[in-house]
């Protein structure tokens, strides 16, 4: 755990240091390098946490929060690779994204002081093991998020999404509070291994509460509406970097509560995979009719959000009924589908502020035939686009063909209320597919396709640190794909 606690000192030390710097340029080097060697360290002891091993250590932190445990388990290495390597990518995209700003006067220093600040304590609730710390870094992962969304904050928009986030955010800082506090309670200790001696009848209150606060930060339907506002106003990067694992340590927290917490599982299975398919349905229709290229993935990554938890309502109703086969394969397609929606929807951000950067503009219906104006930004965009409607050879495909897999298991398996789950859970996920090729085929059409209008002749390519990180996400989406 030392390299993971040096991670969290570098971070900690630069952005300190990002407030002192007058040069942005050298704030954003700074930046960029202590990001950099963070993820190498959290990923060294994450490489190894993956390899069966688990790392714990244990530090005094005051009389307040008293003894505080931290662990790098199995799953949190996996979020915490996830967490650094989307980071590091969109820290590079957005030294490219920025350079209006850093050869102005402009003073982006708070803006990359929340930048690692956001990354600090994302690292830090992948391993935190007190709820009180947990809090706390969550509640500076909320704030952090908020000064990233509102950077062009003269603009009454930016300020309207900001505000409905912060909002919600601390919506689920309320609920998780009141859950965690009422766990305490009756465990006696804020550690979290304490609450495995709970009962259901204990706890069951509880864990509803944390499951709506980390159903809030997931953007899991209903409590998904602070999304479509926060994507569009924030830059492509932190777009990115929202929709890529800030809505994904939502999961995680799902995830971490089901390793303490005594719940009937597969009641609670069919309930997440009910409202995971209504979430995923859901999204993808109100994406069709988007106009604004950001606010369409925006609901997207609602659609996406519904099949990573139809993944993890599948796990917890094998966990419930007996069958290993069926937990592997839905917890499997769930993690496996987080890291997928990690790489290729930040990549689509990333790509959509390239097309905003050229236009200056957002909506697709004055855009058309940018792919002969910007050709690497029109084949990334395509294989983006094969990748999140999942099909081959792109990463997509694999972890919705695990979830498929565990569910026609389920309905062959499964009794006569088991086997009607099954299939209302296939067809959701059908018409998903359905509408993703459809929603991906319009926005690649009428953005990259057909004759380019008059206004969009002076549009022209970005340049390579704004292509570069795109292009190595998608090496990696191939390589998982095949």
């Amino acid at each position: 755990m030392i390299s993971v606690i040096s991670s969290f000192a570098i971070l900690a030390i630069a952005a300190l240091i990002t407030l002192i710097l007058k040069n942005n340029r050298n704030k954003g080097i700074l930046a960029i390098s202590a990001i950099c060697t963070a993820a190498v360290f959290t990923s060294i002891t994450a490489v190894l946490a993956l390899t069966g091993q688990s790392f714990q250590y244990q530090f005094y932190a005051g009389a307040f929060l008293g003894n505080v445990r931290l662990c790098m388990d199995g799953l949190s290495a996996w979020f915490s690779l996830i967490i650094s390597l989307v980071f590091s990518l969109g820290a590079f995209y957005g030294w490219g994204y920025m350079q209006h700003y850093l050869d102005k006067k402009n003073d982006i220093g708070m803006h990359i002081f929340a930048y690692l600040m956001a990354y600090l304590s994302m690292q830090a609730l992948c391993v935190l093991q007190h709820s009180l710390a947990f809090l706390l870094a969550w509640e500076i992962m909320a704030l952090s998020s908020f000064v990233l969304i509102i950077f062009e904050s003269w603009k009454a928009d930016v300020i309207k999404a900001g505000i409905n986030f912060f909002i919600q955010s601390h919506v689920s800082v309320v609920l998780l509070t009141i859950g965690f506090l009422m766990m305490s309670a009756q465990s006696g200790s804020f550690d979290f291994n304490s609450f495995a001696s709970l009962s259901a009848k204990q706890a069951n209150t509880a864990y509803v509460l944390l499951f709506l606060g980390f159903a809030v930060k997931a953007g899991l339907l209903p409590f998904h509406t602070w999304l479509p506002h926060a994507h569009p106003a924030a830059p492509a990067h932190i777009s990115g970097v929202m929709s890529g694992v800030i809505i994904k340590i939502g999961i995680f927290g799902m995830l971490r509560m089901l390793s303490f917490a005594p719940i009937h599982y597969e009641g609670m299975g069919y309930l997440v995979l009910t409202l995971a398919a209504i979430s995923g349905l859901y999204g993808i229709m109100q994406a069709i009719v988007q106009k604004n290229i950001k606010k369409l993935l925006a609901y997207s990554s609602i659609e996406n959000i519904g099949i990573i938890c139809m993944g993890i309502g599948l796990g917890l109703i094998g966990v419930g009924s007996g069958q290993s086969l069926l937990t592997y394969l839905g917890f499997a397609a769930a993690l496996l589908h987080t890291l997928n929606h990690a790489l290729f929807k930040s990549s689509l951000f990333f790509l959509a502020g390239n097309v905003y950067h050229a236009t200056h503009s957002l909506n697709m219906e004055q855009m058309g035939g940018l792919g002969k104006k910007m050709p690497w930004t029109c084949l990334f965009f395509l294989l983006g686009s094969v990748a999140i409607c999942a099909l081959p050879p792109m990463n997509g495909f694999v972890s919705e063909f695990m979830l498929y897999n565990g569910l026609f298991r389920w309905m062959q398996e499964a009794s006569l209320t088991g086997a009607v789950g099954a299939s209302f859970a296939i067809l959701a996920l059908v018409l998903i597919g359905g509408l993703a090729i459809i929603c991906f085929t319009k926005v690649f059409g009428i953005t990259f396709l057909g004759t380019t209008r008059s206004e969009m002749h002076e549009v022209k390519e970005m340049p390579k640190i704004r292509l570069v990180p795109i292009a190595i996400s998608l090496v990696l989406m191939l390589c998982i794909g095949l």
